[in-house]
């Protein structure tokens, strides 16, 4: 069917109807305040008896609600009405400084919770640890500045509350790291994999990028947990899943820096291996270097240290190999005071050890 004309005019009559209340100009009126109790806050007139809102500023509103609601204050003239509207104005005033100060407590609050979480993080400290801090510093503050016992009390540190707090940290510290590294020109990385105390392979991945401007950035890309076998293509797989969920570009990569690991540096499935063949198949190059740490290691088993060392070691083991032996000795290390409180394991192949082992023998 085709639409009557008398039907688009008034459609058309309806859409001009319509007035947009910005398009007007409308401000709010300084006699308002007199005349009616009225106040502007952040572009919306209140009215500073009952401190409602009025949605428009028309002078027609604002009357019929003082009229509707307040009339009784028309009793009020010169100057009793310019003192009633000061009071209102500093109550008004006084409310909103105590939701200032409120949102500010709780702001900092939730500031000093973050920081302590984050020192939680760093020092490797249990999550339950800010429970144990709170009270400690609760503490304090009875006997120093009792008066703000309920700003600190306000400071969350339970576990799941530290809990969440360093995984939004950990969060926030990747999205910088995204971004930051979509301005890369070239980046490098560094691998090294130990096991931990649990027997589980942990893979440490760093990154060192540039942008245009030679800005140098140098992070922790990330830690990746193996739970099966270390072979060179599980590295891999690692390894490509850090950089490809960092939106890092393969042709950008300049360099691998490993140990000298089989699984590391094998010519065909080494780790070094593979990530130079990805780089080269996304048009880049990529140069393989050896670890600076490792190369320490070479160096002093170059130099023969056995007479140093075989008399350490066999003192070592004896100590750590039987159970009884070895609680004597951290008893007498505990008897006598002294600085340390055990001796450690010497390994050629991962760490390096060997000064470790001196130094706790020494000392």
């Amino acid at each position: 069917m085709i639409p009557s004309p008398s039907g688009q005019f008034k459609k058309m009559a309806t859409v001009n109807k319509r007035r947009k209340v910005d398009s007007e100009g409308r401000r709010f009126q300084d006699r308002w305040k007199v005349e009616y109790f009225f106040t502007e806050i952040e572009n919306h007139c209140v009215c500073l008896i009952c401190q409602e809102t009025v949605a428009v500023y028309k002078e027609f509103n604002v009357k019929r609600h003082y009229q509707s609601r307040h009339s009784t204050y028309d009793k009020l003239t010169g100057h009793d009405r310019s003192e009633k509207l000061k009071q209102l104005e500093a109550v008004l005033m006084s409310q909103q400084k105590f939701f200032i100060r409120a949102r500010e407590s709780n702001e900092n609050a939730t500031r000093a919770s973050y920081e302590v979480a984050t020192l939680i993080a760093k020092n490797c400290k249990s999550f339950a640890e800010g429970d144990f801090i709170k009270e400690c510093v609760m503490k304090m503050v009875e006997n120093i500045c009792p008066e703000k016992k309920q700003e600190f009390a306000n400071i969350c540190l339970a576990r799941n509350t530290v809990a969440r707090r360093i995984e939004e940290i950990s969060s926030d510290i990747k999205r910088q790291l995204t971004s930051k590294g979509v301005d890369f020109d070239f980046f490098s990385i560094a691998c090294d994999e130990s096991t931990d105390l649990s027997d589980t392979a942990q893979l440490l991945i760093f990154m060192r990028g540039v942008d245009d401007e030679m800005n140098v950035t140098e992070e922790l890309l990330d830690l990746q947990s193996l739970t099966d076998q270390t072979r060179g293509k599980d590295l891999f797989v690692s390894v490509s899943s850090a950089i490809d969920d960092m939106k890092l570009p393969w042709n950008k990569v300049t360099g691998i820096i490993t140990d000298g690991a089989p699984a590391m540096v094998g010519e065909r499935s080494g780790l070094s291996t593979l990530i130079c063949n990805q780089v080269i198949e996304e048009g880049g190059k990529a140069i393989k270097l050896h670890c600076i740490i490792h190369q320490q290691v070479l160096c002093a088993k170059h130099f023969k240290y056995d007479h140093v060392m075989k008399p350490v070691l066999k003192t070592i083991n004896f100590i750590r190999s039987k159970a009884l032996c070895h609680r004597q000795f951290k008893q007498f290390l505990l008897d006598i005071q002294a600085e340390y409180e055990d001796v450690l394991y010497h390994n050629d192949v991962r760490w390096l050890s060997r000064g470790s082992a001196l130094l706790l023998i020494v000392s």
